[in-house]
């Protein structure tokens, strides 16, 4: 990260989220959720059954990510991005639900952008290849629903200085090299 990085402190406000452009280098701190595709597809159904969710998701940003078991001593595993086009069938549902901002790698659909846009989100890029300096910014990780699903339950962490690039603003403007 450059002398330039926007640090912000987590839950995401949306007057933070709006003055983030695409390719912006932002430090993140605070707790976070992390889950991929079941927690996804779990959220999706409560909502749509009109059940509530076993957390707010209210201003929350998550990262799409399945750690490693954590080495003896260390809060956790390796924990790099998965591709986040796996999540996108649930996506608009859970922007609409009040998610703010996700973290992961790869493109999304033209439904997540759009989706991005009328809720005023942002998806954050996390770079592939670096799990051991994601672990390293995790100060503390604990699991808060979905415990039955191992490595891919909903976990909440505490994160300190964790680098992301700015891959979608709240208009929708991607960042392109």
């Amino acid at each position: 990260m450059s002398a330039n990085a926007i640090y912000i402190d987590l839950p995401l406000r949306r007057e933070q989220v709006a003055r983030l452009q695409p390719g912006d280098e932002v430090l993140l701190n605070g707790t976070m959720l992390a889950g991929r595709d079941q927690v996804h597809k779990r959220f999706y159904e409560f909502l749509e059954a009109g059940q509530p969710l076993p957390v707010d998701i209210s201003g929350e940003t998550i990262f799409y990510m399945g750690p490693a078991p954590a080495p003896e001593g260390a809060v956790i595993g390796s924990c790099g991005p998965t591709t986040a086009a796996r999540m996108d069938p649930f996506t608009p549902r859970l922007l609409a639900a009040g998610l703010r901002g996700m973290i992961g790698k790869g493109p999304r659909s033209d439904a997540v952008r759009e989706a991005v846009r009328d809720t005023e989100s942002i998806y954050f890029y996390a770079f592939g290849g670096c799990g051991a300096l994601y672990a390293g910014r995790i100060a503390e990780a604990r699991t808060v629903a979905f415990h039955e699903l191992g490595p891919e339950a909903l976990l909440a962490l505490t994160v300190v200085d964790f680098p992301v690039l700015v891959a979608m603003d709240c208009h929708g403007n991607l960042f392109t090299e």
